[in-house]
């Protein structure tokens, strides 16, 4: 069996996003709309990477070329989220694809890969005394309707989305471009209190454009005054939640419940049979919030052969950035947040 393996390109996108939309273990971190997104909203060059067989697509391998400033460039697969690992046939082709990545890295000069992959779902189970404190990603499995969802959940949780309702919370759903700029005022006061730079306006303006009718924002009101908002994107039959932030003043109102149903509603009554809700520390507080939804732990593999790497040791560039940031950040004023944030966020890999 010849393998051929080269850069994909921007004609790629269809076959690309056909190979991804039929295998089982892609994500809507796959498509093709997150590596170019990437690179349109940020310049970090897209250095994706296609296995072929026979003039047929066999495997593909996304990954960004990311230059931090003052430091040499890493590949990353992929940044700003948790998953971007090789899609492939078989384990040749990805033994293949992790080859290239490494004859890249080396090449090139770069300093490192940051490669994010998952445990297989069918490796032995995992102990909880294994899973303590590392990074794990939270999935639900989805029924055939909300109504069937609604019915699985514990009481304790029906009654905390009822008291969202009750305390007069409605939500708007859609892709609209006016959600997405009314998601965005919620979400950049949100990362400032919680000290952390803002992805771009135009990052989110373009994730829009590329993902189109896979992509859902939920805005939760009290009358007309936006509370909260999230963003889910799918693939298939899976969906993921990148981005959700409600407004702390107003927790007594429930309004997290409430966006999470709004966005779980809508992706199960639209065929969806997974939902991503990201990654958390094992036991600890976002874990129990997820948990609570009835999502289970698949623990998150960072590591590349020769390079171990785990969700637990961030990568340093990004943690000393953070760390720095993150002592200042939640005293600026809104407006300098959401100048400077940008222009450092494209460098922070997670």
């Amino acid at each position: 069996m010849s393998i051929e393996i080269r850069p994909a390109l921007a004609a790629d996108k269809a076959s690309w996003n056909q190979y991804v939309q039929h295998h089982t273990q892609a994500t809507p971190y796959h498509n093709f709309a997150w590596v170019e997104s990437v690179e349109q909203a940020y310049g970090h060059q897209n250095t994706s990477q296609i296995a072929i067989i026979d003039g047929e697509i066999a495997g593909i391998l996304p990954v960004i070329k990311m230059q931090p400033p003052l430091s040499g460039h890493f590949y990353c697969s992929l940044p700003y989220c948790d998953i971007g690992h090789i899609l492939a046939d078989n384990e040749e082709i990805t033994t293949t694809l992790l080859a290239k990545l490494q004859c890249m890295k080396s090449e090139s000069g770069a300093r490192k890969i940051e490669y994010r992959d998952v445990d297989s779902p069918t490796a032995a189970k995992i102990t909880t005394d294994h899973l303590q404190g590392k990074k794990v990603s939270m999935l639900l499995t989805l029924p055939e309707t909300s109504e069937l969802l609604s019915k699985g959940f514990k009481s304790k949780l029906r009654s905390q989305i009822r008291k969202s309702e009750k305390n007069g919370l409605t939500y708007k759903t859609g892709n609209s471009a006016e959600l997405l700029a009314t998601f965005y005022q919620v979400f950049i006061y949100n990362m400032r209190k919680l000290g952390s730079p803002v992805h771009s306006k135009q990052w989110f303006d373009t994730i829009r454009k590329n993902y189109d009718e896979n992509i859902v924002i939920s805005i939760i009101y009290t009358h007309n005054t936006p509370i909260g908002g999230g963003i889910v994107l799918r693939n298939s039959d899976k969906a993921c939640i990148p981005w959700a932030s409600t407004l702390a003043e107003y927790n007594r109102l429930a309004p997290n419940m409430l966006l999470y149903w709004s966005l779980l509603k809508e992706v199960t009554d639209n065929g969806a049979k997974e939902f991503d809700f990201g990654r958390s520390t094992y036991g600890e507080g976002t874990f129990k919030f997820k948990q609570q939804w009835g999502a289970q732990p698949r623990a998150l593999n960072w590591h590349l052969p020769g390079e171990q790497h785990t969700p637990s040791e961030a990568p340093a560039e990004s943690g000393k950035l953070r760390k720095i940031v993150e002592q200042t950040w939640s005293r600026l004023p809104v407006g300098i947040t959401v100048f400077m944030g940008p222009k450092i966020r494209k460098h922070i890999s997670l």
